[in-house]
């Protein structure tokens, strides 16, 4: 299953990303990583999804959580 399907107030654990290299870096230098713990803390139908990662919180578009196969 890919991240923007996530419900809130669930945790899953991230097994790939399929993202252009940058973003993808950009992510691992922010703690996402894969086996890495991912909260859901919001997930609107239209627009941003915010996830609680390594006790930081992140917004990302449904671009990026599109990409994130999480288990």
């Amino acid at each position: 299953m890919t991240l923007d399907k996530g419900k809130p107030g669930e945790k899953y654990a991230v097994k790939a990303m399929d993202l252009p290299e940058q973003v993808e870096h950009r992510l691992e230098a922010l703690g996402m990583t894969v086996d890495t713990r991912v909260l859901v803390l919001e997930n609107k139908r239209r627009g941003i999804m915010v996830v609680k990662v390594r006790g930081t919180r992140l917004a990302m578009g449904r671009g990026i959580t599109g990409k994130i196969e999480v288990m």
